[in-house]
């Protein structure tokens, strides 16, 4: 059997980091990991060929090549995902399809011949079963989770690794937490289930064996969500396994509580880690109590984000306006947090209610609910009718965009970020392939940019200032472009 891997191309969204990527000369952020983890659970013997279609193009003789075309796509994918299919269909293939928008949205998709939803090494397996006794069926669904322990290695070699700017990897699934607006906790319960650290060392050892030395995303929705398991045995784990290999560094998204535990964060930093991305979500407490962000409730949360940064980490972090508590001063109260804290890399993004999400019935029951999400949760859309009147939410979003992504503001964080961090050496470390990128963003930013002024002014502030982040300086630079492409368009 020769099975075809599809991943459909993502839009240009804000976390596609498009227009910083060419800087590097990649492709793409990160490969897909759910289908090189599919190509693990299939059998062995059946020839696999993996198609990301972010670095490359599907091509008439890959579909001429395959018997069956596996396809796994997140919601913000959905419309590549239908052409994809179509040409499948076309082709005369039979359609396998995962991941979360198929489990939120199988039935829009009549084309697709069988589903393997939920988690796949729970359904991937009875599928093969009856797919080898021709009684396959066309849904395959579990309300079980499944035992990570049991999460085989992903097939790393089918990716064309020097197109993408990280790897990815997985410890955990879950979250102990119930934002009211977050559906993870629906498609991956509260219960936070781990791999065994052993586990997590060999598909670093299958990383490194490849020749990857780059930086290594941990996928976890919340990875400080089973703090003891990180404490006793990932990160002690990672610490030895990187003193004996040069060049891996990690970042990955965890809860503003990481702030409360000093420990944690120096071991963190200790073991590679270098950024995390945290749900700020907004400064203002009847927000966070109307979502139910409880971690997030009662706190100095500027303060909390600047003991991090001090401590080595990065801080990226999520915003929202529209929640039904929010006061027409929730605007500037946003843009005043974010410059403050030094959040250089923030996503705003309008209130959306998820399928299966406690907001998402909530608003249902109040025929609040509009339509499907886009799965872009920083396009400026939003699938719910909001408290506020449409207009004057829109008005102050674009608002926020405009002001904290204007050069101006942007390089004014970027210096504050810079005033406050103290980074691991990992950071400070300037490399040879950093060169290029650096000459590329002097033409393009200091020199034909209309950021240019402030684009010179942060790298004389940081050469008299920080020196040892000019490589951090003139990389954030280089995000900066990023954003206010997508966030003029936006706003546009």
């Amino acid at each position: 059997m020769k099975i075809l891997l599809i991943y459909p191309e993502f839009p240009d969204t804000f976390w596609s980091f498009k227009h910083a990527l060419k800087f590097i000369r990649k492709k793409a952020a990160l490969p897909p990991l759910g289908l090189m983890t599919i190509a693990t659970l299939l059998p062995e013997n059946w020839s696999k060929r993996l198609v990301d279609l972010n670095v490359a193009p599907l091509t008439d003789q890959d579909l001429a090549w395959a018997d069956m075309a596996f396809i796994g796509a997140m919601i913000v994918q959905s419309q590549q995902a239908r052409t994809i299919i179509s040409r499948c269909k076309s082709a005369g293939l039979k359609v396998v399809a995962g991941g979360p928008l198929f489990t939120n949205e199988h039935d829009h998709f009549e084309e697709v011949d069988h589903f393997i939803l939920n988690e796949a090494e729970l359904t991937l397996p009875p599928f093969l079963a009856d797919l080898a006794h021709g009684e396959a069926r066309r849904v395959y669904l579990t309300p079980e989770f499944a035992d990570l322990r049991q999460t085989p290695v992903p097939l790393w070699a089918l990716a064309n690794r020097k197109s993408y700017a990280s790897m990815s990897i997985q410890f955990s699934r879950g979250c102990p937490f119930q934002c009211d607006f977050c559906n993870i906790t629906a498609l991956l319960g509260r219960k936070v289930r781990t791999k065994q650290a052993a586990q997590i060392i060999t598909e670093m050892d299958s990383l490194y064996e490849l020749g990857w030395r780059g930086n290594i995303f941990f996928v976890d929705d919340n990875l400080i969500g089973n703090k003891h398991k990180l404490k006793t045995e990932l990160l002690p784990a990672l610490i030895e396994w990187r003193q004996h290999r040069k060049g891996i560094t990690f970042n990955t998204e965890a809860s503003i509580d990481l702030a409360d535990d000093e420990a944690l964060v120096k071991l963190m930093v200790k073991a590679g880690f270098t950024e995390v991305f945290i749900g700020i979500e907004t400064p203002d407490d009847n927000g966070l109590i109307s979502c139910s962000k409880q971690q997030n409730h009662h706190r100095n949360l500027v303060e909390d984000v600047k003991r991090i940064q001090r401590a080595g980490l990065q801080v990226q972090g999520g915003f929202i306006v529209g929640f039904d508590t929010d006061q027409p001063s929730i605007f500037q109260r946003q843009i005043d947090f974010i410059q403050k804290s030094g959040i250089v890399t923030a996503m705003v993004g309008l209130l959306q209610a998820p399928v299966g999400t406690k907001l998402y019935e909530r608003l249902s029951r109040e025929g609040r609910i509009l339509g499907h999400l886009s799965g872009d949760n920083a396009d400026g859309t939003t699938n719910i009718i909001p408290a506020m009147s449409l207009d004057r939410l829109m008005e102050g979003y674009k608002s926020i965009l405009r002001n904290i992504y204007s050069p101006e503001h942007y390089y004014q964080r970027v210096r504050t970020f810079l005033k406050e961090y103290q980074p691991p050496k990992a950071v400070t470390r300037v490399r040879f392939k950093d060169m290029l990128p650096f000459f590329r963003s002097v033409f393009h930013l200091g020199i034909t940019g209309r950021e240019r002024f402030h684009y010179w002014k942060l790298l004389f502030w940081t050469y008299f200032h920080r020196p040892k982040l000019m490589t951090m300086a003139v990389t954030l630079a280089v995000y900066g472009r990023h954003f206010q492409i997508i966030c003029k368009r936006q706003v546009r």
